[in-house]
């Protein structure tokens, strides 16, 4: 595993810019490797496959998180849950481990009492959350993961046809209505309006 600075480093340059999430991200990833016991899951081998993470929030830490952890949406790796919730589940396939860690309401206050002078809450909390202890920063639970198949990284299912629009559908997210495949826009799961 990387240093704090050097996943900072690297988070910066793929979000973009450097912010309190970023550190809120990096460390709550660093956490949930070293919780699972899982070294390198960027590059070492044994552990590239092994880990699936679910966030719940698209926001300046998920970036972090990727960057740290590897799982991208395009692997498969990484859940988007859009509860709007600083945390993430981290899933060791292997052993099949999985603890969720969020961020504590607590450490915006906290950030404030540590360093009073920094009048900027985004440096004032970028600081702090890179001084903070775990425990002061992050409330972590131990959980149980279901995952189906389809849902592991590398899965490669059969794709079949929607009876409407004629759009492949992966991963078995049909949906069988009156005897019809459809995929979920043409039964009326649209998060757009066709013009």
């Amino acid at each position: 595993m990387l240093s704090l600075d050097a996943y900072l480093r690297e988070a910066e340059v793929a979000h973009g810019h450097l912010c309190a999430g970023q550190v809120l991200g990096v460390r709550l990833a660093m956490l949930g490797l070293e919780k699972l016991g899982i070294e390198d899951p960027r590059g070492n081998k044994e552990d590239r496959k092994r880990l699936v993470t679910f966030v719940e929030i698209d926001r300046c830490a998920t970036d972090a998180i990727a960057v740290v952890t590897g799982c991208r949406l395009g692997k498969r790796a990484l859940k988007f849950r859009d509860w709007g919730k600083m945390a993430a589940t981290f899933v060791d396939l292997t052993t099949g481990k999985a603890i969720r860690i969020a961020a504590k309401e607590s450490s915006k206050k906290l950030a404030r009492e540590m360093h009073p002078e920094i009048e900027s809450k985004n440096q004032q909390q970028m600081l702090a959350y890179r001084e903070m202890k775990d425990d002061d920063l992050f409330s972590t639970q131990w959980v149980k993961v279901e995952l189906p198949e389809e849902e592991f990284p590398g899965y490669k299912g059969d794709r079949i046809v929607c009876a409407e629009c004629g759009e492949g559908i992966n991963f078995h997210r049909e949906i069988m209505r009156d005897g019809r495949i459809l995929c979920r826009a043409c039964a009326g799961e649209r998060y757009y309006e066709p013009l």
